[in-house]
């Protein structure tokens, strides 16, 4: 056995120490291979699907991840008290942490990954930097030192020159990271960053890098095993993202040549025989216009995005991660290895993309995919989406022979896909894939922010959305006459109707004709509809002379709508008191954005502020967000403690004018 390498064994029982979708994939996979699977549950995820879909779950703790997918203690135990004898730590939470994996392997379980050395060497970003530029892989610029202190971090970042990247030397998944354009403002970014870092990953450390404007974000997904192989099964590329997340990856690239993926895909290989490396695992680089690229990390795990590559190459990353952890050899060599066709995957978020991509958390009312397209989820109508994890809910995966046709499938599929009740980013994804920039190939890093007023530029029919909306408040009203089809011999009379639609308080009326259509009035003018087919979830109606549908969900005085894969929300104020105080901050009230711990509180009472000021900070669904006073004044009162769990609309900073 290897220096470092894991014990291998056969095992039966995989304890999955992850949850939601990731959960679900690994079950899927174990079970094929014939494999008991154990689920893993916080308070939180009591009645999550992947808690009812596993042989066996086990509680390990409340809600936050610091007492729950972050207690190792408390998952080994899960593990032994529910005999399973191997652990796969999914992807985020303990996936890239040396200690946990010691610790399974100390207590007598097969950890289905790399070993903790290789964790250690690779999963930390600054001894990964250190071992690829010995091994002469060009690197990104920056500062790795264990010297953390504030100084240190501010002179090493002019050392290196604005714009810096602040980097979490822990986990991923953009949390912990902060762009950096001055000196002024990186003491501010240092504090979040380290912050958002020791939530999500249990360790505050961070490294620096410059930071390369413009680039690709490409991958290598690399695999070795206990008998000395390694392959790389090409590269994806990821360089769609929002708050430094991906969220459109893709597979292949489509800037990277045959030429560059092999040199790419020989400099990974390289890498992993160098550890000696078993399992799964991706190297990061960035590819600049000139063709250069530079190693940014290895994560040590499987990737969120490994879909797009199972799809092109046929496999099941998921099995061959079981296969070798249980010492068989790869099934296959780098020849055998055959790319087809594209894909491309949209993460699905629980966020608001119009206010700053904000957490959104709440009753998931009504969930419905389509069939024909993968989609990895763990939810159902009903469900609850908690605001302590990750805001992704859900990856839909579209695959083609070509790149245009793997587009074009997986925008049919957002279509078709229904998620009412929370707010998510599914018109947003649509938007970035019908982009020009991104229909040809051409996204860099830069993509959403070049773009990001035509990709949340209202809907050119919005106008028409009011109207639709005023048409179901007035069907789905228990007040007023119930739809039937044909004509009516009762007189027809307005209904008038206040409704708030995309933060807009607009008047309407509604009128039943006797010829069985309707007329909806708005201020733009009046717009006529004949309602062929009419049910609790879905309107078909004639507009224009045009035969379109909805779908709809009514849930008191709140409306959610979806037509033609976009969905919006209404609410009917008609019977509403009117509304006492300013939600944004301008009645001097600071409130709770979303439901969120405080993890920052920047004031005091008696503290003179100015509006736009940074009062308090939220931690919610690992990002932080930063709240700001709405006037000038003095801070009157905090009502809020750091550490405190907030709900949506809570007061959590006063401010008297003056």
């Amino acid at each position: 056995m290897r220096n470092g390498s894991v014990q291998h064994r056969s095992f039966s029982r995989v304890l999955i120490a992850n949850r939601g979708e990731i959960a679900l994939r690994v079950i899927r996979s174990a079970r094929r291979l014939g494999l008991g699977v154990v689920a893993v549950y916080s308070d939180a995820d009591r009645d999550a699907l992947h808690v009812r879909r596993a042989d066996q779950s086990v509680r390990i703790g409340e809600a936050l991840p610091a007492r729950s997918y972050l207690n190792i203690p408390a998952i080994i135990e899960a593990a032994k008290a529910s005999g399973a004898d191997a652990v796969h730590p999914g992807y985020g939470f303990l996936a890239e942490n040396e200690q946990f994996a010691r610790g399974c392997k100390d207590a007598g379980l097969v950890f289905i990954g790399p070993s903790p050395h290789a964790i250690e060497a690779m999963g930390n970003k600054a001894g990964g930097k250190e071992i690829m530029a010995k091994a002469g892989v060009p690197i990104v610029p920056g500062y790795q030192g264990a010297d953390q202190r504030d100084e240190v971090m501010l002179a090493e970042a002019k050392n290196i020159g604005f714009p810096v990247m602040i980097k979490a030397v822990a986990g991923g998944g953009g949390r912990g990271m902060r762009l950096v354009t001055d000196a002024a403002s990186f003491p501010d970014a240092l504090r979040s960053a380290r912050s958002e870092a020791k939530a999500a990953f249990g360790d505050a450390t961070v490294i620096l890098e410059r930071a390369i404007q413009n680039p690709r974000h490409i991958e290598i997904q690399v695999f070795g095993d206990s008998h000395g192989n390694a392959v790389h099964l090409g590269e994806r590329d990821c360089s769609v993202q929002r708050r430094h997340q991906k969220l459109i990856e893709e597979a292949p690239s489509p800037a990277v040549t045959p030429e560059l993926r092999a040199k790419m895909g020989e400099v990974a290989v390289a890498a992993v025989r160098a550890l000696r490396y078993e399992g799964a695992g991706t190297l990061e680089f960035l590819l600049d216009a000139s063709g250069e690229f530079y190693f940014m990390e290895m994560n040590t795990r499987l990737q969120v995005e490994h879909p797009v590559t199972e799809a092109i190459t046929g496999l099941d990353l998921v099995e061959l991660q079981l296969r070798v952890a249980r010492g068989e050899a790869l099934p296959l060599k780098q020849q055998d290895i055959k790319l087809s066709g594209h894909a491309i995957e949209v993460r699905l978020c629980s966020e608001d993309a119009a206010h700053d991509f904000m957490p959104q958390s709440g009753r998931m009312a009504r969930w419905q995919v389509p069939d024909g397209i993968r989609v990895e989820h763990a939810l159902e109508s009903g469900a609850e989406v908690p605001p302590f994890y990750d805001s992704m809910i859900a990856k839909v995966i579209g695959h083609g022979a070509t790149r245009e046709e793997a587009r074009g499938r997986l925008i049919v599929g957002l279509e078709q896909l229904t998620a009412l009740g929370v707010t998510t980013n599914q018109a947003f994804l649509m938007s970035c894939l019908r982009h020009p920039g991104f229909a040809k190939g051409g996204p860099t890093t830069a993509f959403i922010g070049a773009h990001r007023d035509e990709l949340l530029a209202p809907r050119a029919d919005a106008a028409f959305d009011t109207a639709l909306a005023g048409l179901l408040l007035y069907v789905t009203n228990p007040r007023a006459p119930a739809w039937r089809r044909g004509r009516s011999l009762s007189a027809a009379f307005p209904l008038p109707a206040k409704i708030e639609i995309a933060g807009d308080a607009l008047e309407l009326e509604v009128t039943r004709e006797r010829d069985g259509s309707y007329i909806v009035a708005t201020e733009g003018g009046q717009d006529r509809f004949e309602i062929e087919q009419f049910d609790s979830e879905m309107i078909r109606f004639r507009h224009d002379g045009v035969m379109d549908s909805a779908k709809f969900l009514r849930d008191g005085d709140r409306l959610y709508v979806q037509r033609r894969g976009i969905p919006f929300a209404v609410t009917d104020l008609t019977l509403a008191a009117p509304k006492a105080t300013a939600a944004n901050g301008g009645d001097g009230k600071v409130r709770a954005a979303m439901n969120g711990r405080v993890v920052a509180v920047l004031v005091k009472p008696g503290d003179r502020v100015t509006s736009g000021q940074p009062v308090l900070t939220l931690e919610a669904m690992k990002m932080e967000h930063v709240h700001k006073a709405g006037i000038d004044g003095v801070v009157a009162a905090i009502d809020v403690a750091e550490g405190e769990q907030v709900t949506t609309g809570k007061i959590v900073v006063e401010i008297e004018a003056g």
